[in-house]
């Protein structure tokens, strides 16, 4: 890794030992975070959402702004429309990737139902005034969601430039002084609008509106590609880009992000009716892409994981190497007690429900009869928790599937992957050193 790059990872301040060690730095950074389509964008539009996170620029509430004090870690800036009455939303950074307050809570592998526990938890505990409870207390409805967790439901890109603290306190101050009323259009006034006057700001000049690829219309996908080539253009500013992988789990994996014409040329539904009703235009939208919209934003880049660090994504080689060390580990223990993990795990995951253990940490929880099964699920509930041996060995294998599959970008980093296999190794250990002990298909509900 070179030097520049090393400057960057340690800028991304998940690090709280960065605080307690360094002195306050000169500078920091501003990262637009493209962010890949799910859900209705990803089956038709598929622009995707972009936000700005700024590391020295904190919350004073998700709607006032203010410098950051020691061993904060920076906020991220979004334009949403129908959500609390506002134009923008400040949410801290690990919230909004993971919607827990520290990376070691971030869960190893996750499912609708536990996402949507771990967003009201903190909607509870921080957001009341943007997102109030619905009658009788129960979790309101709405768009606030995709302030909280974005990486549960998608994949994230990072293209990150430096800042001084005089452009930081200037941003501060206008965006405090300006009335934070809803101003959302889809396409006059749309969330890359938002970042683009974010960035403009900063760098005057450095994100135009929109390009012949797009209509001319903001979208996430130009606003990154905007700010490389404006790096290219001021190389005496430090810039990178990485990419944050989705998190493991059972949600639908996120599309790849369009810009306008791209999707019509990309989506099937579009093309056809162009090319039977269109002909002239079909063919001019075609070429339109092809000159101008070749962008990808997983090029290249490094993860950036739970911990804060910018890390080489595995080779081709090393993810077809432990993707075909699973299969032994599978084939060695096939017929016996411990080849039932999979389906152990899975049936466990599909009936339990999220749950606060005895330490506040959240957990999975089942039960059968007077039985109750509670499995840990950060990393290290899964190293020290004694929940079974199948279901953590289940969860693993799942996870590793999940960072293994080709994808046109990293699931994982190549140290993260690594950390994986040999926790899976240490589970695996354990139970077969450790057969006797009771199976946990005796623990789980009936089908």
């Amino acid at each position: 890794m070179s030097a520049k790059t090393k400057r960057f990872s340690s800028a991304m301040l998940f690090l709280p030992l960065l605080f307690a060690a360094c002195a306050p730095r000169a500078r920091a950074d501003a990262v637009v975070l493209l962010e890949e389509p799910y859900s209705y964008d990803g089956a038709f539009a598929g622009t995707g959402h972009t936000a700005v996170y700024l590391s020295r620029v904190c919350a004073a509430s998700p709607v006032t702004l203010r410098r950051c004090d020691p061993g904060e870690h920076g906020v991220v800036i979004s334009r949403y429309t129908r959500i609390g009455g506002r134009d923008w939303i400040a949410i801290p950074l690990v919230p909004y990737l993971y919607a827990v307050e520290k990376p070691a809570d971030v869960p190893l592998y996750a499912d609708p139902k536990l996402v949507a526990f771990l967003r009201d938890q903190y909607r509870r505990a921080n957001l009341e005034d943007v997102a109030p409870d619905a009658p009788g207390g129960e979790t309101p409805k709405g768009d606030w969601v995709q302030l909280i967790g974005s990486s549960y439901d998608r994949t994230n890109y990072g293209f990150q430039i430096e800042t001084t603290e005089k452009q930081d306190d200037a941003l501060i101050e206008w965006l405090n002084s300006r009335p934070n009323r809803p101003t959302y259009q889809f396409v006059s006034n749309n969330c890359a609008d938002f970042v683009r006057d974010v960035l403009n700001f900063y760098y005057p000049k450095s994100m135009p509106r929109g390009s012949l690829p797009d209509l001319w219309v903001s979208t996430p996908k130009h606003g990154a590609r905007a700010l490389v080539r404006y790096s290219h253009r001021h190389p005496n500013l430090e810039f990178t880009h990485f990419v944050i992988p989705q998190v493991p789990g059972t949600i639908r994996r996120s599309k790849p992000v369009r810009g306008v014409v791209e999707s019509l040329v990309r989506a099937k539904k579009y093309a056809v009716a162009f090319a039977l009703f269109h002909p002239f235009v079909a063919a001019g939208v075609e070429a339109v892409y092809l000159v101008g919209d070749r962008f990808n934003p997983a090029k290249n880049s490094l993860v950036l994981n739970v911990d804060g660090e910018l890390q080489a994504a595995p080779t081709k080689e090393e993810a077809r190497k432990y993707s075909k060390n699973l299969a032994v580990m599978e084939q060695e223990t096939a017929g016996s007690t411990s080849s039932r993990d999979i389906t152990s795990w899975h049936m466990f995951e599909e009936k339990a429900q999220p749950v606060l253990d005895a330490h506040g940490q959240t957990a999975l929880a089942s039960t059968s009869g007077e039985d109750i099964v509670t499995l840990g699920i950060t990393r290290t509930d899964i190293s020290n928790g004694d929940a079974p041996m199948e279901l953590k060995r289940g969860l693993m294998l799942a996870r590793m599937r999940q960072a293994v599959a080709h994808n046109r970008s990293p699931r994982t980093s190549a140290n993260e992957l690594q950390e994986d296999w040999q926790l899976l190794e240490k589970i695996d250990g354990s139970l077969q050193q450790d057969a006797p002990q009771k199976s946990v298909q005796a623990l789980l509900p009936t089908p």
